[in-house]
């Protein structure tokens, strides 16, 4: 069975055609911050050629803080962030879990720049806590 999504106004749609993600994280990077309005983001990483896509995306090709080129994709319509792809690694996609639409499908399972993260933010005391970028997931 498919894992499918969306964003907001429901122009853009997708299914993963996986069990499950690869690997999920919640990531404090002063970008994922500007993308998450001041929380974090949550990020579940798929195989690339697992993800068909429906809707108009627009492409912001910015430089995270790992040093990697990054094209954020969203909802040409709404605004909502849907994807990320990082030049380093084609074969991934990280798919923003609040787009998902069974989000308890992805969990974290660790929580990555918490040096960038405010004071006030919490953190799961279960999670490996990493202060910057965490190696790439796993194929």
């Amino acid at each position: 069975m498919a894992i499918t999504g969306g964003c907001l106004c429901g122009a853009v749609r997708f299914a993963i055609e996986a069990e499950a993600p690869i690997g999920v994280r919640q990531c404090w990077c002063r970008v994922c911050q500007r993308l998450g309005a001041g929380s974090g983001t949550v990020n579940a990483i798929f195989a690339s050629e697992a993800v068909t896509v429906s809707g108009p995306l627009t492409d912001y090709v910015s430089t995270a803080d790992s040093g990697s080129v990054m094209h954020r994709r969203f909802c040409a319509r709404c605004g909502t962030p849907v994807f990320s792809e990082a030049e380093p690694r084609p074969h991934q996609i990280v798919v923003r879990a609040g787009t998902l639409d069974d989000p308890e499908l992805a969990p974290p399972g660790a929580v990555i720049w918490t040096k960038s993260a405010p004071s006030w933010a919490c953190f799961d005391p279960s999670l490996p806590l990493i202060e910057g970028q965490a190696p790439p997931a796993a194929s």
